[in-house]
């Protein structure tokens, strides 16, 4: 699976003039992560503060120009969230742990605009979702 660039999802967003359009956009980006594997599906691996039930299984693997870098299998039980997904693994997916920690995330939402079309609960979802993934970034670190 290949996502797109974080700077090709601000431009890709940016097109749409409305934000029906921009979720349609969201849920297809969700739909195009791989499927995860049901014996990840444990308490461990569900992110608290979620309103709908998100999964993240964490593995490492090599990079050819970087070494070691970070790899996310995640899912959610709701497919707007698993669009949400998608945009935060284009941030964190296939980096090593420093550029996870260095990644100005709420930049990249900003531009999105993102957080002002969520609901309070998504919102907060979305935070805890990229506070564990920097929380083992900062673990492998």
């Amino acid at each position: 699976m290949s996502l797109p660039s974080t700077d090709d999802i601000v431009d890709d967003l940016s097109f749409f003039d409305d934000w029906e359009d921009k979720y349609k956009y969201i849920i297809d980006l969700g739909r195009s992560l791989p499927e995860f594997d049901e014996q990840w599906r444990t308490a461990e691996r569900l992110v608290k503060g979620c309103q709908s039930s998100v999964w993240i299984q964490p593995d490492n693997d090599q990079d050819a120009e970087k070494g070691e870098v970070l790899t996310f299998a995640v899912d959610s039980d709701a497919i707007i969230v698993r669009g949400l997904l998608g945009l935060v693994l284009a941030a964190f997916d296939r980096k090593t742990p420093q550029e996870i920690i260095d990644f100005d995330i709420a930049h990249y939402f900003s531009e999105l605009d993102l957080e002002r079309h969520l609901s309070p609960t998504r919102g907060n979802g979305l935070r805890s979702i990229v506070t564990r993934i920097q929380t083992i970034a900062q673990a492998a670190a």
